[in-house]
């Protein structure tokens, strides 16, 4: 055949087939502009692996092209947004916002206040340092008071002194006054548990940590211990009373009191903070056994004859009155016992008192040599100090033990801000303050 070019004029329809056309025989260079539309397209034939890279621009996709359904998950982020493109137009009434974090407000000086405020606006003024809303066609500062501090506290004072040997009869020490708000526990003398104190921030709280008291010397009875405390704006002051000391005759009244001697009562405990002393007894044959100190969870016990003879082994003076137990610290502790009665005469066969759980001091045996140590409650219990035996010269009592003031609130609620040194431990979500000796806190 001559070098003759067949056109589309002498192809009948239909007749090119798949067959017919020889591999990469159609290059874009004889495909007519606009020859392939979207009928010439099969579904799903354009994929993204058949477009040159920029191939798409914005010219390519037809107004209203892409609405919701072509979104991807996620796809328009905070860079694909241009500044000031949502409005609040485009905010529906009474949007909610999810999370657990928070949301900040405009923020600015007094005279940066909108232009034209309108009534709902609100605000963060950084002059006055507070948060404000116009309302009423005027800015007013709004309600940002602090959220209430509520402290636990166990309060004890210290602890009075065991009366000395030499005495017809010596008395233990009184525990110190026990006040108790913590976790329905008991204050002492079988008072109930106490309100929690409401704490305003940014107020000092002075913290008096009350000392035992000194010994009782040879013939002499023992002092009193001083009064724990917390005071400070806007609480009442919480106080308690010193343990009375023990004596050699009617014991001394106190937070608990102390235990009598030469037959007579103990003194008288504090309501709501602490029991009355034990009372002395005559055994007969010149024999006297001193009452025990009165303790913040029980009487101090009565001098007992237990024998038929003066001097028997079954006669005994009586024992300090136990304290009480708080687990305001995260784990039980027992304080404020009293101290024990001490016996008359040296050598006696008749047994002194023993002091109460909670840091009661035992009295002084009859014979031998002890130490002072021996006989001295334990500090920071607020227990009594146990008391002297025997006529011999330089047998003293027991010393008080000092007190304690614990707080315990919120950890989130902690502002960290003390004096005196307490020692500062965590339970779960409180931290708890021990003050061994007196200083003060901030809210």
């Amino acid at each position: 055949m001559a070098n003759t070019k067949i056109t589309s004029r002498v192809i009948a329809d239909d007749a090119v087939t798949t067959a017919a056309i020889a591999d990469d025989a159609i290059t874009s260079a004889t495909i007519a502009d606009d020859a392939v539309g979207a009928d010439q397209l099969a579904s799903n034939a354009v994929v993204t692996a058949s477009m040159t890279n920029d191939a798409v621009t914005q010219a390519k996709i037809a107004d209203d092209a892409v609405g919701a359904d072509q979104l991807a998950a996620s796809a328009v982020v905070t860079a694909s947004i241009v500044d000031d493109a949502v409005t609040s137009a485009k905010i529906a009434d009474n949007p909610a916002f999810s999370g657990t974090g928070s949301i900040t407000l405009p923020a600015g000086t007094t005279a940066q206040r909108p232009a034209s405020p309108a009534n709902g606006m609100i605000r963060y003024n950084t002059t006055e340092s507070s948060m404000e809303s116009y309302a009423g066609g005027a800015w007013k500062k709004m309600d940002t008071t602090s959220y209430p501090i509520l402290a636990d506290f166990l309060v004890i004072a210290g602890g009075g002194g065991g009366a000395g040997g030499g005495n017809i009869g010596s008395g233990g020490g009184g525990a110190g006054g026990y006040r108790s708000s913590w976790n329905n526990e008991a204050s002492g003398g079988g008072g109930s548990s106490e309100s929690s104190l409401t704490l305003t921030e940014g107020v000092q709280y002075t913290i008096t940590v009350g000392a035992g008291a000194s010994y009782g010397p040879y013939g002499g009875v023992g002092p009193n211990g001083s009064n724990s405390s917390i005071s400070g704006t806007g609480i009442t002051t919480v106080t308690s009373i010193a343990g009375g000391g023990g004596t050699g005759s009617s014991g001394s009244g106190g937070g608990s009191g102390g235990g009598g001697g030469y037959t007579a009562a103990g003194g008288a405990g504090t309501a709501n903070q602490g029991y009355a002393g034990g009372n002395s007894l005559y055994y007969g044959n010149g024999h006297y056994g001193g009452g025990g100190g009165g303790g913040a969870g029980a009487v101090g016990d009565n001098a007992v004859k237990g024998g038929t003879t003066g001097n028997s082994a079954d006669n005994h003076s009586g024992d300090g009155g136990d304290g009480v137990a708080s687990t305001i610290t995260g784990s039980s502790v027992t304080r404020a016992g009293g101290g024990g009665g001490g016996e008359r005469v040296t050598n006696s066969n008749c047994v002194p008192g023993s002091g109460g759980s909670g840091g009661g001091g035992n009295a002084a045996p009859t014979s031998g040599t002890y130490s002072a140590s021996d006989v001295a409650a334990t500090a920071n219990t607020g227990g009594g100090g146990g008391a002297g035996s025997s006529s011999l010269s330089g047998r003293d009592g027991g010393v008080g033990g000092s007190g304690v003031v614990i707080l315990r609130l919120p950890t989130a609620m902690y502002s960290g801000t003390t004096t005196g040194s307490p020692t500062v431990t965590t339970d779960g979500d409180d931290t708890i303050l021990t003050f061994n000796a007196s200083g003060s806190y901030t809210a």
